[in-house]
């Protein structure tokens, strides 16, 4: 068995499992159509990577503080945010920006750069005025004696991509694809060539119907631009061991 179980929960939702720690990123689960958890059912968690103010990425990561103790990781702005929900800086929210980490025993989480525009999907959306959100971030998770995980977030193809590559080296790179609000295949493949793990897990796709991925083309996309990276197929509910 692998050092880290990366579960795709469905979306942009993934858990990554080790050493008894559990870090969600994006959680999105009760709204969700293609979610195989509901937020009832999370019972731990070590931290919570939100990426950006998208409802689908925000999701219920604020419930699943709540109700697991666990340390919500964000923007600071969607830490403030997060405070006029009754959850505080310093105590449930740990906000960093671009090139800051929270570091533990055994784990560091460290923001990192995405190309996409976001505010706040909160409760001024519909009817105004809509929160700020400075744009939106990915995450790499580096587990000691174990794999580093880049988790992009939504993401355009971008040259920090490289920056990243050299940084942080990651084993595993989790990417959304759904070719609509981020990369396509193109775009996915050349970033696979950029950022060159071993492993790509994409996600973002196979939601909604405008948001489609077919794994062999992007397969030979990569074959193309990141001969070296395997891609990962794993459908929601599954799991890959690193």
């Amino acid at each position: 068995m692998g050092k880290a179980k990366i579960t795709w929960i469905g979306h942009a939702s993934v858990s990554v499992e080790f050493d008894g720690r559990i870090i969600y990123f994006d959680p999105w689960l009760d709204d969700n159509p293609v979610s195989t958890i509901k937020t009832s059912q999370v019972e731990k968690a070590t931290a919570i990577c939100v990426t950006h103010g998208h409802i689908d990425h925000i999701g219920d990561s604020f419930q699943l503080v709540r109700q697991t103790g666990a340390k919500l990781i964000c923007t600071p702005e969607l830490g403030f945010y997060a405070e006029s929900k009754g959850l505080q800086e310093g105590v449930e929210v740990y906000g960093l920006n671009t090139g800051g980490s929270w570091q533990q025993e055994g784990f560091i989480i460290t923001m990192v750069p995405a190309s996409h525009t976001s505010e706040i999907m909160g409760d001024g959306w519909v009817n105004g005025p809509i929160q700020p959100g400075s744009g939106a971030v990915g995450y790499i998770l580096e587990i000691n004696n174990g794999p580093t995980v880049y988790f992009s977030g939504d993401t355009g193809v971008c040259a920090d991509m490289a920056i990243i590559r050299d940084l942080y080296r990651p084993e595993v790179a989790i990417m959304a694809a759904g070719g609509k609000y981020n990369m396509g295949y193109r775009e996915a493949a050349y970033a696979a060539g950029l950022i060159l793990p071993e492993h790509v897990i994409p996600i973002h796709h196979g939601t909604f119907e405008e948001q489609q991925l077919n794994m062999d083309k992007l397969e030979k996309e990569m074959k193309v631009r990141a001969p070296k990276t395997k891609l990962i197929r794993i459908r929601p509910g599954e799991s890959f061991l690193c």
